[in-house]
């Protein structure tokens, strides 16, 4: 059974930043892609940051420039570090990653940026 687990949502002020952590447990022989998405209030999920295995990134055009994705191989772990966060980066935030050949999702953790 594989699981991934998010820590290092929060409530922050508009400007400030956040780190978010997802470790990957379990029954693992592989893991390609890892990421992150985010589903604010009314609107469909979207992208926000993905890494390959080789270390490619690729960002969402709105989070270019603030948002930094890395992953830890040896812990399995993808992280999200937020800088100059905005009222609309506010959602739940979804860690993904492509693990033995399958599709799996955390359950999410909050992020809120007040003005």
């Amino acid at each position: 059974q594989v699981q991934l687990v998010e820590s290092g949502g929060g409530s922050v002020q508009a400007g400030g930043s956040l780190r978010l952590s997802c470790a990957a447990s379990g029954s693992i022989f592989s893991i390609n892609d890892m990421g992150w998405y985010r589903q604010a209030p009314g609107k469909q999920r979207e992208l926000v940051a993905s890494i390959t295995s080789g270390g490619s990134t690729n960002y969402e055009d709105s989070v270019k420039g603030r948002f930094t994705i890395s992953r830890d191989n040896a812990k399995n772990t993808v992280y999200l570090q937020m800088n100059s966060l905005e009222p609309e980066d506010t959602a739940v935030y979804y860690c993904y990653s492509r693990i033995n050949f399958g599709d799996y999702w955390g359950r999410g953790t909050q992020v809120t940026v007040s003005s």
